[in-house]
């Protein structure tokens, strides 16, 4: 499950993110200031939301340590929208900007929009268990065996392959291999149904397991 940190000195709308990010399946972390946030960074965290003004460590100096230390995603929120205000942000390296007030289901778009940029699987080949999982040509090998992949099937794959154990959404995996004009969950279960039975074609350790109601993670077995 994806963890986001929530910074913002006003209590009301600390708590109205953190209620819809929970509702949308994130586990969220919540801070009243910079100085909080920056305590909270010694867990796991995949993207913070972070309020401009705060006392003390305001909003551009905690994402400008929070990019430079964590090289952590940032989406901004603030009451300001004038330009300079936009211009200091991007350049504190702010992914993303939104003014208040804001409706949620774009809040959520642009978090999962962040998110998705920042998994962005790379050339290099991933290697899960007995596979290795070849990006440029499609494939996944085990030992002399080779096996080339529809390209949906072989995302799903290299998605969950990235991070063996990890509970994967069914809603983010939809998003990144089909984008956010997903199709439906029906054919998530038909191309997860075809990689098993590809994987168990090749005899390989590797499993993918179904966590009901949630989504998808892949085992590998000793």
């Amino acid at each position: 499950m994806r963890t986001i940190l929530v910074v913002d000195d006003d209590p009301n709308i600390l708590e109205l993110i953190r209620l819809r990010l929970v509702s949308w399946r994130y586990q969220v972390r919540t801070a009243n200031s910079g100085e909080a946030a920056l305590a909270l960074m010694n867990e796991k965290v995949d993207l913070a939301i972070v309020d401009v003004m705060m006392p003390g460590l305001d909003g551009f100096e905690l994402t400008d340590k929070l990019k430079k230390d964590w090289d952590l995603p940032v989406l901004m929120l603030t009451a300001k929208g004038e330009l300079e205000d936009k211009r200091e942000g991007f350049m504190a390296g702010v992914d993303d900007y939104m003014v208040k007030p804001f409706e949620p289901e774009e809040l959520l778009f642009r978090v999962q929009a962040i998110l998705r940029r920042y998994d962005k699987p790379t050339d290099a080949a991933i290697s899960a268990g007995d596979l290795e999982i070849r990006r440029p040509t499609l494939q996944v090998v085990r030992g002399q065996r080779k096996l080339l992949l529809p390209l949906k099937e072989f995302e799903l794959l290299a998605v969950l392959a990235s991070r063996p154990g990890q509970v994967f959404e069914r809603e983010y995996l939809m998003q990144q291999v089909w984008g956010l004009e997903y199709e439906s969950d029906h054919t998530l279960n038909t191309h997860m149904n075809r990689l098993r039975d590809r994987l168990d074609s090749l005899g390989s350790s590797v499993r993918i397991h179904t966590v009901r109601g949630v989504g998808y993670r892949i085992e590998v077995s000793p």
